[in-house]
């Protein structure tokens, strides 16, 4: 059985992103011994529960840690909460709900190309993504101050107990977030360690 992370990527995003990829190459360089799973996370949220919930089904007893950024940080948090995994949030979008009122009408995804709704019912669903006891979920936050998407302030006050890093400057992707990687891998490997 090999272990393995799960990356999840943010909104009108993809597997073959930046982090994404860093993820997915550092992994395969420094820790082969390590799989990674990347869903290309569907458009609709009622649809991302339905994948992320048979993912972690058949991963059960693989996952080691989630890693998620912007939206897919929000939906890691949902993920820790169901497995007590230890996630990593990269600029999570701490209410995508609210943020996503102003991205009402229709969408062309630029990765998929497929056209879609954000719709009042879209943001419903989004809801039913948040977690209780935040506090006590095994997560680290990382933000940069100066996201031009989201207010950092917004996750501070969201994850508020949890391990945080917080960096001046910046921007909504994290900028070099590969220095991150080996910390990344050792805190979920760690835990691992305690476990067993």
């Amino acid at each position: 059985m090999k272990n393995k992370i799960l990356y999840l990527h943010g909104f009108l995003s993809s597997p073959n992103s930046v982090k994404a990829q860093q993820t997915k190459a550092y992994l395969t360089q420094h820790y082969p011994e390590l799989g990674i799973v990347m869903p290309q996370l569907p458009n609709d949220p009622a649809v991302v529960k339905k994948e992320l919930t048979d993912i972690l089904v058949e991963h059960k007893n693989e996952l080691i840690g989630v890693v998620g950024s912007s939206l897919g940080g929000y939906f890691a948090a949902w993920c820790s909460y169901q497995l007590n995994l230890p996630a990593v949030l990269i600029n999570p979008a701490a209410y995508p709900y609210i943020l996503l009122e102003d991205y009402f009408g229709e969408h062309v995804h630029p990765y998929t190309q497929e056209t879609f709704v954000v719709t009042p019912d879209f943001n419903n669903e989004l809801k039913s993504f948040e977690v209780p006891l935040v506090p006590v979920l095994p997560l680290w936050v990382l933000v940069q101050t100066a996201d031009e998407t989201l207010n950092y302030q917004d996750a501070v006050n969201k994850y508020k107990g949890c391990r945080f890093t917080i960096e001046e400057g910046g921007d909504h992707a994290f900028q070099q977030y590969e220095r991150f990687l080996p910390d990344i891998v050792e805190y979920f490997t760690r835990r691992l360690d305690k476990i067993s």
